[in-house]
């Protein structure tokens, strides 16, 4: 069975934002570090290199053949803010923020896109890697793509700003 999508969708100025909320177990410090510490992102999206203060190039392991790509890091404010943008097939800008309450982390992960074309495929690709972060949290089985995609596909290709 596939997991529920949880995207909304908010229209911008500049766009459309898509938004997905994780409550994660834990200190929003030991999630920030599953956020920004390279050995704990290769456990949920790739380990990732310093190329310069404001640029790393990461290396998406769990997708097909590996791909590495570029990311321009526009505001890393630990424990609760991080931002990137992906600068190499496109520009996709993405928000992370923490927040803390009690012994949860509520991460809220915002990615801000220009047209609602291909959200049927970012959505799921979201909603998957988020799953991934928190089975890596928790020694839980990784989750499969095929579970995400194209199971939500209709769901996030058929959203509208709220």
């Amino acid at each position: 069975m596939a997991p529920t999508p949880t995207g909304t969708l908010r229209k911008l100025d500049t766009g459309f934002a898509l938004e997905l909320i994780r409550t994660i177990d834990g200190p929003r410090e030991d999630v920030w570090a599953s956020l920004t510490q390279s050995s704990r992102t290769a456990l949920w999206f790739g380990p990732w290199e310093r190329i310069s203060d404001s640029v790393i190039r990461v290396t998406m392991t769990f997708e097909e053949g590996e791909p590495a790509s570029t990311m321009s890091v526009d505001a890393c404010e630990p424990p609760h803010h991080l931002a990137v943008r992906t600068t190499d097939e496109g520009i996709w800008p993405l928000d992370v923020r923490l927040s803390e309450r009690g012994d949860v982390t509520d991460l809220v992960l915002v990615h801000r896109c220009a047209t609602t074309e291909g959200l049927g495929e970012i959505g799921p690709g979201w909603e998957y890697y988020l799953d991934m972060l928190i089975a890596s949290r928790t020694n839980a089985p990784l989750p499969s793509f095929g579970d995400y995609y194209p199971a939500q596909q209709e769901y996030y290709s058929s959203l509208h700003p709220q």
